[in-house]
């Protein structure tokens, strides 16, 4: 328990603000655990903080038409306060900008520079725009994917099917400075040698062995992470490249004109910003960062999403067995992917919603800071993807913040307003079992924290509030009330349950931060300090109380008023507003997808046309045609066969009676050996469903349609 624990986030990127997705996958889960092991009074230093280098800022910068560091003090300043708004209490958040952060990173290339055989030069070549004067990094090159087809893919990565690329692959590459194609010049870069780490790797990774003793238990690494570093493994490591030729970064610090022009590449400089944001916090607050970073009494935790596994499982890491001096990760606990209402999250389509867009849009939202927190918690991708709902939000809101919690806490301080004027009542009954269960359901929630688990954790939280409010159903001291109003059952009752929302006042602060110090006001209980989880199952084990009869406890108050209220339609019409914008964006793709008009025709050609009514008395699929039916169609006077390429829309045993539109005087066409003699008339509906042209009214077959 002497250990000192070291807990990062993935630095997120300062060209644009963060999604609903990235609070989920690395900023939530570190939040409960940090705050979890405060409460437990650990010795943890959590950091965080901006990646401010690379490409996309200085694209972004060029397309607003201003500079790189514009783009970042905005987005650093936004993302930063938007965080502390959401609870995320991170100990640090700094920025790779800074100059100790620049020195850091140099000091560390420099070591491995020095030391040893880490880094080989390569001459290579490489895109240039003439017009430009300039080198391409990977991001300022997009031409046609070789796997795909897709127009736009950029020289690192095709967006639309996911597959990595380089710039050399892509077909008719062009500058995304100038339009220009570039051309191919040698250049100079340093590459990591990571291929001669790949033998400890697999043994660190894969049984959990560092330099031939226990470092972690392989078992406790979520199984998609594991499975990502081995496949990465087995498709053997290779030397990257860790600089490139640009104007916006930290400079290669070698002598001489070699390295002039030359910057450290964003994946090598960006992880050592968790080292820079370290010892700037111990400037600030003049402690040790190297107790938290060095040694073999060190934690450091990871928590990041699923893209970013590679870097922090293996190359991280390497860097850092190199370097000879720093601690490896004993965990790396990476969640998969959040999507938003079955869809990726989608700035350029409008698809989701930001962080701070929420805080503004749910400003009127009673909670709006937790109630998020809860929804994300209960729908965490910790091993799989995972999907947000407005609808889910609700339910989960409605049915376990309001009708469980919520409800709990203020019938046990409206009973005890009522039947003791708002004091702990005395009791001398014994709670030891009351307490015991309690205590148990608190253990295992502890237990699944400490494992990463905080969807159960979550869960077992409302799992202790429903035993609490079960127990209060079943001793219902209103009704011994009626019977005898000096009951010693009623003070036994409120007292137990008062216990019980105080235990509930200290687990819930890891998940819903802004209510744990609402609730502890109602009970009069001071502010959360440090150790307080551990003093409070302490006490539990002995069987003692976590709240002194006497006490004055405060007024009832609805912590959760319900979304789906009749009488308070307001939050409901929050929520209306964004499935309403999803339902504008849905509608204006589908009009964008349909076919465009059609050349205009003469009255005189339409009027050509012989269209009848018909009924569909047979229907079969086409062998070997997933687009075609076979259609036997009674026209009144005579029936026909028609192949109709509606397959996919309808089922054949579903039509059988269906009244059509038919083109009667169709040239007859022959598709799969079969003669087909008219045409069904169709047409697409506002959602991209089609539907057949019928009249209104049932013709009768035969009958012409005018």
């Amino acid at each position: 328990m002497n250990k000192k624990i070291m807990v990062t986030s993935a630095l997120p990127y300062a060209n644009g603000a963060l999604h609903l997705g990235h609070l989920a996958g690395a900023y939530l889960p570190a939040d409960i655990y940090v705050r979890y092991l405060r409460l437990m009074g650990r010795d943890v230093l959590w950091v965080c903080g901006s990646d401010e280098h690379g490409a996309a800022i200085t694209i972004r910068a060029k397309k607003e038409g201003i500079s790189p560091q514009e783009i970042i003090d905005k987005y650093h300043a936004l993302n930063k306060e938007t965080f502390e708004k959401l609870g995320i209490s991170f100990d640090y958040y700094h920025r790779t900008s800074a100059l100790l952060h620049h020195q850091t990173s140099q000091d560390l290339f420099l070591k491995l520079y020095r030391d040893g055989d880490e880094f080989e030069e390569r001459t290579i070549e490489q895109y240039y725009d003439e017009a430009y004067g300039q080198f391409l990094a990977d991001r300022y090159i997009m031409g046609i994917c070789p796997k795909c087809g897709h127009k736009e893919a950029y020289g690192d990565q095709c967006e639309n099917c996911g597959t990595a690329l380089s710039p050399l692959e892509l077909i008719e590459p062009r500058s995304m400075l100038s339009g220009n194609v570039p051309v191919l010049r040698p250049t100079k870069h340093w590459y990591f040698r990571l291929d001669k780490h790949a033998g400890w790797l697999r043994e660190w990774i894969e049984k959990g062995i560092l330099d031939g003793k226990p470092h972690h238990d392989p078992e406790q690494w979520k199984k998609h992470v594991v499975g990502q570093c081995l496949s990465w493994l087995d498709g053997g490591l290779q030397p990257r490249a860790i600089t490139r030729d640009l104007d916006w970064g930290i400079p290669v610090p070698l002598p001489g004109d070699e390295a002039k022009g030359k910057v450290l590449y964003v994946w090598f400089d960006a992880p050592i910003g968790y080292i820079s944001s370290a010892k700037q916090w111990a400037l600030e607050n003049g402690k040790d960062w190297e107790a938290y970073w060095k040694g073999d009494d060190v934690d450091l935790i990871h928590f990041i999403g699923k893209d970013n596994i590679v870097f922090h499982c293996i190359v991280f890491p390497a860097m850092l067995k190199a370097h000879g001096e720093y601690a490896l990760p004993r965990n790396v606990p990476a969640n998969q992917f959040l999507n938003f209402e079955g869809q990726k999250f989608s700035k350029s389509r409008g698809w989701g919603i930001e962080q701070h867009d929420y805080l503004e849009e749910f400003a009127a939202f009673p909670n709006k800071e937790d109630a998020l927190r809860y929804a994300l918690i209960r729908n965490m991708p910790e091993n799989k993807d995972a999907d947000f709902k407005w609808d889910e939000f609700a339910d989960f809101y409605d049915k376990e913040l309001a009708d469980n919690l919520g409800n709990f806490v203020n019938r046990v301080v409206v009973l005890t307003e009522k039947y003791f004027g708002g004091y702990v009542p005395d009791s001398n009954a014994d709670l030891g079992e009351i307490l015991a269960e309690a205590d148990v359901l608190a253990r295992r929630l502890t237990r699944e924290v400490e494992a990463f688990s905080f969807k159960a954790a979550c869960q077992t939280l409302m799992e202790i509030s429903s035993f609490g409010n079960t127990y209060l159903q079943d001793a219902a001291p209103w009704a011994l009330a009626k019977e005898n109003p000096d009951d010693p059952r009623i003070a036994e009752c409120l007292f137990a349950s008062l216990q019980m929302v105080a235990l509930l006042s200290v687990l819930c602060q890891p998940f819903i931060p802004f209510t744990s110090p609402r609730i502890r006001a109602l009970l009069g209980l001071e502010e959360l300090k440090n150790g307080e989880l551990a003093d409070v199952l302490s006490r539990l084990d002995k069987g003692e109380p976590l709240l002194a009869s006497g006490v004055r406890i405060g007024a009832p108050e609805v912590l959760f008023p319900k979304i789906y209220d009749r009488k308070d339609t307001s939050r409901l019409e929050i929520l209306d507003r964004q499935k309403a914008k999803l339902q504008a964006i849905m509608e204006q793709e589908q009009s964008k997808q349909r076919a465009p008009f059609k050349e205009l025709v003469s009255y005189e050609d339409f009027a050509k046309l012989d269209l009848r009514t018909g009924t569909i008395l047979e229907a079969e699929k086409v062998p070997k045609a997933d687009k075609l039916l076979k259609l036997k169609v009674d026209l009144g006077s005579e029936q026909r066969t028609i192949v109709s390429g509606i397959a996919e829309h309808f089922d054949p045993a579903k039509i059988i009676g269906q009244q059509v539109t038919v083109v009667a005087n169709l040239a007859p066409r022959t598709l799969r050996g079969i003669e087909s003699q008219g045409m069904i008339l169709t047409a697409e509906n506002s959602k991209g469903e089609l539907m057949f042209v019928c009249p209104a009214v049932p013709f009768g077959n035969g009958f012409m349609v005018k």
